[in-house]
């Protein structure tokens, strides 16, 4: 008898125990629930205070804690932000630290959190489940899912939580989702006597005559290609070699062309003719030598001063002004030596599911839910992109808002992108938003990017992959083993283009991948596009 009331004491320990553990995750209102106000502003009676950790694009204004789109919205909602602010060329060495040292921030946001870092710490408990906190304090956000049940899909982790507020795009605003294109310099064509480039071939003999034939008459000295980092040449490129023909979701799987099985394209023949063909512009010095170096206010200078033959990045119009940026034409994608002619990045209208996270230190989880929500409505959208009405927009005759005189023609000789840094915090993107035609007012919604995705529309990649979803079994899995093949993927490329590491060792470094896991890799990747 002693022993049947033993075990059933254990039993009825184990199942308290358990009850507990399962519900460590399912909190009531927090303490500070009473003071929020459920609709309108302020957001809470009483002030309080939160501390966010904030990634810092090249782009955006560098001191959030003093700018005035933060600052207008201190005093609407009676909530008072201490803004970290941790540039980019360090965000994930202290994204890291912060999330692996336990003095956590009460969220994050715009910090690029990769989706495996927010499965790992959702399910730690370090961010907390949005899932009934949306459901009563977030209006705004929640309708946008039950308008788009992908919206709801996307943010919607493994376990069935959502731990993050995104960064998104409407659907349909394909030029944002499009990302930098490709534009040249209709006055040197004119000049050089030479047509719009629309192969890979004469793309190279166009930036080969900017080298060489003086096309500014000696104005400046001449830089056939120039970008910001080697990226955006990467993916104009690659869709005329026939590789990421399933787009950019699919990261460094495709499906060959052939046989129609799934291909890691980065040890294919049509790799190695890719890495020849950037190697040649780079030997060359058609491409900008220091596109790896590069500072984002060099080449914005660069640009500026008229130096480049040709770019891919955003609306030249926008960022350098009508009367230089008005010589610059849309490139259509080029069609390489095989007949392969693909616009292959075509982003997800959830860009990012974890643009804004609340943490396990945050006090006041339903204010800060009501407080990121506003961004994704109207009212929110008009501040977040336009500001203040009477300061930095204005409405015409239409009733539209447009941006006011001293935004869009600086005194000061900035760039629109640099006057908006001035006020607001959308450019360099990341941001835990909604990116809309009707509120933004960026380079992608100008007539010369609206032109470029035009021409580039048809090329666009075919029935897309959505970006690859991963269990937790298998991100841990990857975390090691598949982190290190992207790694080594992306540092031979660079030293194959340079030309520090020389064709020739092609062989060599798919060998290496494969030693490196790259089947077992392969396999796990093709699980979850087939899930």
């Amino acid at each position: 008898m002693q022993n049947k009331i033993t075990l059933f004491l254990a039993l009825l320990l184990f199942v308290l125990l358990t009850d507990c553990s399962q519900n460590d995750k399912v909190k009531g209102p927090s303490a500070g629930a009473t003071n929020v106000n459920e609709t309108g502003f302020p957001i809470v009676d009483e002030e309080i205070n939160l501390e966010i950790f904030a990634g810092q694009a090249p782009a955006t204004n560098p001191n959030w804690n003093d700018v005035m789109i933060f600052n207008e919205y201190e005093k609407m909602t009676n909530m008072n932000i201490t803004w970290k602010m941790v540039p980019h060329s360090g965000l994930e060495e202290k994204r890291n630290l912060a999330l692996g040292s336990g003095n956590l921030p009460d969220a994050f946001h715009s910090a690029s959190m990769p989706i495996a870092d927010i499965m790992k710490y959702g399910e730690q408990g370090v961010f907390i489940p949005l899932n009934d906190l949306i459901d009563e304090y977030a209006p705004n956000f929640k309708a946008l899912m039950e308008e788009n049940p992908e919206i709801r899909e996307a943010v919607t982790m493994p376990d069935g939580n959502i731990y993050g507020f995104p960064q998104m795009a409407d659907p349909e605003f394909l030029s944002y989702r499009m990302g930098p294109k490709p534009f040249v310099r209709k006055d040197w064509l004119e000049a050089l006597d030479m047509d719009v480039p629309k192969t890979t071939e004469e793309y190279y003999q166009y930036l080969k005559a900017v080298k060489e034939g003086l096309p500014s008459g000696g104005e400046v000295d001449e830089i056939p290609f120039g970008a910001p980092y080697i990226d955006p040449l990467v993916s104009y490129i690659r869709g005329a070699f026939g590789l990421a023909n399933k787009g950019s979701g699919g990261g460094y799987m495709d499906l060959d062309p052939e046989s129609g099985n799934y291909r890691f394209w980065p040890t294919s023949e049509q790799y190695k003719e890719f890495l020849e063909y950037l190697h040649k512009l780079y030997s060359e010095e058609l491409i900008e030598q220091n596109v790896y170096s590069i500072d984002h206010m060099q080449y914005l200078a660069n640009q500026k001063e008229g130096k480049y033959g040709s770019i891919i990045w955003y609306s030249p119009m926008q960022i350098i002004g009508e009367k230089l940026g008005g010589q610059y034409i849309s490139l259509p994608q080029l069609e390489g030596p095989h007949g392969d002619k693909i616009w292959t990045t075509l982003s997800d209208a959830v860009l990012n599911p974890g643009a804004f996270l609340i943490t396990s230190e945050n006090e006041y989880p339903e204010a800060t839910v009501r407080w990121i929500d506003h961004f994704y409505g109207d009212e929110g959208l008009l501040l977040f992109f336009m500001g203040i009405e009477g300061e930095t927009y204005e409405k015409d005759e239409n009733g539209e808002a447009v941006y006011m005189d001293h935004i869009l023609n600086s005194k000061e000789g900035l760039s629109n992108e640099e006057e908006w840094a001035k006020y607001l915090t959308f450019p360099g993107g990341g941001f835990p938003s909604m990116t809309t035609l009707k509120y933004f007012q960026g380079a992608e919604s100008k007539p010369d990017e609206m032109a470029s995705s035009d021409l580039l529309a048809p090329d666009l990649v075919k029935e897309p992959w959505l970006s690859i979803r991963h269990t937790n079994e298998e991100t841990s899995k990857l975390n090691g083993f598949g982190a290190d093949i992207e790694k080594y993927v992306v540092e031979m490329r660079d030293k194959f283009i340079v030309g520090t590491e020389p064709l020739s060792k092609y062989d060599e470094y798919v060998k290496t991948l494969e030693r490196m896991g790259l089947e077992d890799y392969m396999k796990l990747k093709i699980e979850a596009i087939e899930r």
